[in-house]
């Protein structure tokens, strides 16, 4: 269940309502890593050491969004509230002139951060996320639904240990266009199936799940004033294309990558595509 030796040692952080466990490696300008639902700091497993190597401090917590390990009860789970959590990180830790990286989820929390708390961010990487109407994308609406049953995310958590259904649209089929590597899933999936702490985080998150949360964060888009590079999957079955055009009309966008051969988890599919378009944009963009 830990996750790849290649992030380094796990650290903790106290936050308002949550314990946040997050990896810290490299030396440099900050850049912190944002993740999605149901997966944790492994995402970035094989970007975020490649980024710290080519002189960039990079932090990678772990959420509370269903692949934690430290449960949070007291933490304030909505989308606004975890996206202040990301925001008090950024402060406990003093990180200034950031480049956040987000994925899936992470991009929605991301925004809203960015319309909230965007004094320390000084720059953005938006990698196939949710936005607008979208947020979550169907068919996890439903999921979001079936998990408030009551019993039923024990149900949905123990059916994943059949790993023949990894692939299913509802797991890692939708969201991966290649098979992830067995100790991810399990660091992945296997702290719901084994805590209920962890589940009652998580169906406290999913019952939130609202495109109001990020229609309302649009509203405040032109007042964003960091550059925003777009890196979207050509082939994204989530997220079309047409969301990163709408994005890029709206937001500061400064250029848009758009990666082949990947869904919605670009650091899984093509971390390396993904890693040097992190690379170059910070390079053309960053502060004197």
């Amino acid at each position: 269940m830990a996750v790849s030796p290649a992030l380094g040692p796990a650290r903790t952080v106290d936050l308002t309502g949550a314990r946040v466990e997050y990896h810290d490696l490299g030396a440099g300008r900050p850049v912190v890593f944002v993740h999605g639902l149901l997966v944790n700091a492994d995402l970035w497993r094989e970007v975020a050491p490649e980024i710290a190597g080519a002189g960039h401090r990079c932090l990678v917590p772990t959420l509370p969004l269903g692949a934690h390990t430290i449960p949070t009860p007291d933490a304030d789970l909505t989308p606004t509230g975890l996206a202040d959590l990301l925001a008090e990180f950024l402060e406990r830790l003093d990180l200034r002139d950031v480049t956040l990286v987000a994925n899936d989820t992470g991009g929605a929390l991301t925004q809203i951060l960015l319309t909230r708390a965007p004094e320390r961010i000084g720059r953005v990487v938006l990698a196939a996320v949710d936005s607008y109407e979208t947020f979550p994308p169907q068919p996890f609406a439903t999921l979001g639904r079936l998990a408030q049953l009551p019993g039923m995310a024990r149900v949905i958590t123990e059916t994943l240990r059949v790993r023949a259904l990894h692939r299913l649209p509802l797991v890692f089929g939708l969201i991966t266009k290649y098979p992830v590597a067995r100790e991810v899933t399990d660091s992945y999936l296997l702290p719901s199936r084994r805590s209920a702490a962890i589940r009652a985080d998580l169906r406290r998150f999913l019952a939130t799940l609202d495109n109001g949360y990020t229609l309302a964060a649009a509203e405040h888009f032109d007042r964003v004033r960091v550059p925003v590079h777009l890196v979207w999957a050509s082939e994204d079955r989530l997220f079309p294309v047409a969301h990163a055009e709408r994005l890029a009309r709206d937001l500061p966008v400064v250029g848009t990558t758009f990666v082949a051969d990947s869904y919605t988890l670009i650091p899984e599919d093509q971390p390396g595509l993904l890693t040097a378009a992190i690379l170059e944009f910070t390079r053309l963009h960053a502060t004197p």
